[in-house]
């Protein structure tokens, strides 16, 4: 068995092996296992927080009931709020598409980037959200104007982020 140094840090890591080849650090295998199991994919969260970002671009329309051609208006129109909005739909339908777990861990998600509670906190973060989630989750978490940064946050302070996400899908 490799033997264990300590760094100034305090952080122990492994001595190379026989055949030169370097055994994982202790430190890094310690923080793996911190992370706290999701419900849900980090992928499925990215793209609730890109769409709730589009959602949230939206403004109060200057004219209720446009009858020129959005082209004519410089496309202006996908940038309001219409309640027909095609942008709203699909936030709905992807949180509406989760299961009760990930929808459950999607709310104390949101709650964890909101500052509500701390990473150490995340048990009873989620124990909270499956006793508060109901049939209309979906319409709460919609309702946060900010729900794609408490989204992209909470993630975050579970040391998950949607950079690879990003990467393939924008």
């Amino acid at each position: 068995m490799a033997d264990l140094i300590e760094l100034s840090e305090g952080s122990p890591l492994r001595r190379p092996s026989a055949d030169g080849g370097e055994e994982r650090g202790a430190r890094m295998a310690e923080d793996e296992e911190a992370l706290p199991e999701l419900s849900v994919s980090p992928e499925k969260v990215c793209f609730i927080i890109v769409k709730a970002r589009e959602f949230d671009a939206k403004v109060e329309p200057v004219e209720p009931d446009p009858g020129s051609n959005p082209a004519d208006n410089d496309e202006r129109e996908i940038l309001e709020d219409y309640a027909d909005d095609a942008t709203l739909a699909e936030l709905r339908a992807a949180i509406d598409g989760l299961n009760d777990d990930e929808i459950v861990d999607l709310i104390a998600l949101a709650w964890l980037g909101r500052g509500d509670f701390a990473k150490d906190d995340w048990p009873e973060a989620r124990a909270l959200a499956r006793e508060r989630h109901r049939r209309r989750s979906a319409a709460y978490l919609v309702g946060m104007p900010a729900l794609g940064d408490y989204l992209e946050d909470g993630l975050a302070a579970l040391g998950r982020s949607c950079e690879e996400y990003e990467s393939g899908h924008l």
